[in-house]
């Protein structure tokens, strides 16, 4: 896991490329990775790479970036790459390429990605498992490659100044460079408010966007600017169910996953809840690594001793394995005392991820650079009960004809009185309740589109509102899919999963240089899991493990992972407006991140 940078100075006219500035941008990445840095500018000064490095394979000084491939028999380097992340099935990889007559010199799964460049070019983006942003210098060609992997794991921002381009993988390292203009985005700012994080590919502003989840992107030196997307759920879903012939061996698929993800030349370890995802993922790493697993568990004083408290049952499934475990509490008192590196650490404002920082601080202090988490099992087996809602509420008012209309004028007479007496969705239910992307933004929306001239200011609310299309966005993305769980599950992950959680698993994972696995957000597995006849649940993925969970965690019912946060946000952190909780801590997250409020 790494940072990354890129200056592409395009333009005929446009100024050479500056390397202080692109030694701030990596510079302001340093966390990400602490192992190393590295710096390459061409000689003509129109194009530069710059990376921070954590080393997790290859340890060698021989695989650190950016990395240049030459080709056999020739004196000059055909391509450069600066990259984030990790190439699962690399080894398989490299033997096939080692097949064809490819010669290497390293260990990295970087290299590899350098070899099949030159033979495959863009298209080798169909090959690769894992997670990945890479910037990658095509001589030949004088032009960038952007890749993104297909799931958004791995976050890449870019700013276009109308003839050079400034790439890096986190939005505050392109403002460190002082190139970019910091317009605000009304898209941006929008999009935060009403669900808590901004969607991609906007950001806080107006000229920093996302390189979006399963896509690449080129530029030449022309500045003509080609988006090609190679990986989308929805078509995912859409094909798996057209294809499937049974349930396939779900085991075998959830196990070679985790195998995928253990691969490194460092120690990996899990986060271990009382939930059945960690629970699973840390059975089947036990049958990869046998004794010796080292498993992680964070607890809340606020919880000890309460039913809330996750650590016991999480002691008993380590027990159980018998992996080196290790539980951490936190309470109010720490997330006061690293509330202002939490926010600083926050690359992008989100309401959620507290949880994240702390155990990923945890983890580090135990000494790991690589943790495994059971993030994606919720979008992946239906657990969220946004699987029961959001069909049945549709399925009750999406066959009133006119009531979406009847509702929108109800809600404008209703919402002032209804505010006082209610929640603020109530007044929208009739309104927003008839399709799955108005029930999905009334059941994940943090605040309802008619409050947002009350937290921005209204001109920006009403332009952000019209660029962002939340709802054809929503009702996009069910288009085509006929079952009620696959359209959830291609709202869950295409907005919450991949703007959210992804996101924040990134931020919170880089504040303590450790590098957060998914095994359960896998392109692979979702296909393997969506051409299953009968669409598996948490149930069915928790009795894959060759040795059972305890019984106490398979009849556990679901309660989700607690964080006091309304409790410490109590305690004097809760910010503007006069509000509490998270409508309160939005305000105060926005606020710190420069967002632009009323």
């Amino acid at each position: 896991m790494c940072g990354l940078a890129a200056i592409f100075a395009f333009a005929s006219d446009a100024e050479p490329v500056a390397e202080a500035e692109l030694v701030a941008m990596r510079q302001a990445m340093t966390r990400r990775g602490p192992d190393g840095a590295g710096l390459w500018l061409s000689d003509d000064g129109r194009v530069g790479l710059a990376h921070r490095r954590l080393s997790i394979i290859d340890l060698s000084p021989a695989a650190a970036q950016p990395m240049a491939f030459t080709a056999p028999g020739e004196a000059e380097p055909r391509a450069r790459i600066t990259y984030n992340g990790e190439i699962y099935n690399f080894r398989a990889l490299r033997m096939e390429l080692e097949d064809q007559g490819h010669v290497f010199k390293t260990q990295s799964d970087t290299e590899v990605l350098l070899h099949l460049y030159h033979r495959y070019g863009a298209e080798m983006v169909h090959r690769l498992r894992g997670m990945f942003a890479l910037a990658l210098w095509d001589e030949a060609r004088q032009g960038l490659l952007l890749a993104r992997d297909p799931l958004g794991i791995k976050p890449l921002y870019y700013a276009d100044g109308g003839g050079t381009l400034r790439v890096a993988s986190q939005v505050k390292a392109l403002l460190a460079g002082g190139g970019v203009d910091s317009a605000p985005s009304p898209a941006g700012n929008v999009g935060f408010f009403l669900w808590g994080s901004i969607p991609e590919p906007h950001t806080l502003y107006r000229h920093i966007h996302a390189v979006e989840a399963g896509s690449t992107l080129w530029v030449d030196g022309a500045g003509v600017k080609h988006l090609s997307r190679f990986h989308d759920i929805p078509s995912v879903l859409a094909s798996g169910r057209a294809s499937c012939d049974g349930d396939g061996d779900l085991g075998e698929a959830l196990a070679a996953s985790v195998r995928h993800h253990l691969v490194a030349d460092v120690p990996v370890g899990v986060f271990l809840s009382a939930g059945l995802d960690s629970a699973t993922i840390a059975a089947h790493a036990s049958d990869v690594q046998g004794a010796g697993l080292d498993t992680l568990t964070l607890g809340f004083e606020e919880y000890r001793g309460r039913a809330e408290d996750e650590v016991p049952l999480a002691e008993e499934v380590a027990a159980a394995y018998g992996t080196r475990h290790r539980t951490e509490y936190v309470a109010g008192r720490d997330f006061r005392h690293h509330l202002d590196d939490l926010l600083a650490a926050m690359d992008q404002p989100t309401i959620d991820g507290v949880n994240v920082y702390f155990v990923a601080r945890a983890a580090a202090r135990a000494g790991l650079k690589v943790a495994l988490s059971g993030l994606g099992g919720d979008e992946l087996f239906a657990g969220y009960d946004t699987f029961r809602q959001v069909p049945a509420l549709v399925g009750r008012l999406g066959r009133v004809p006119g009531l979406s209309l009847l509702g929108r004028g109800l809600r404008v007479v209703a919402a002032p009185v209804v505010a006082h007496l209610a929640s603020p969705k109530a007044a929208g239910l009739l309104e927003l309740g008839t399709t799955y992307g108005g029930a999905y933004l009334l059941r994940r929306g943090l605040f309802m589109p008619w409050e947002l001239p009350g937290v921005l200011d209204g001109d920006m609310a009403r332009e952000g509102w019209r660029e962002l299309e939340p709802l054809v966005r929503l009702e996009g993305c069910v288009a085509g899919l006929e079952r009620p769980r696959d359209k959830v599950m291609a709202l869950e992950m295409s907005f919450y999963m991949r703007n959210q959680l992804l996101r924040d698993a990134d931020w919170a994972g880089m504040a303590h240089s450790l590098e957060i696995r998914l095994p359960l957000v896998d392109a692979p597995l979702l296909a393997q899991v969506a051409a299953m006849k009968r669409g598996p649940v948490k149930s069915d993925m928790a009795r894959t493990p060759a040795k059972a969970l305890p019984r106490a965690v398979l009849d556990r019912r679901k309660t989700g992972f607690g964080v006091p946060l309304r409790q410490w946000l109590a305690g004097g952190t809760a910010g503007g407006g006069g509000e509490r909780g998270l409508r309160g801590w939005a305000r105060r997250v926005h606020a710190a991140q420069g967002g632009w409020a009323a």
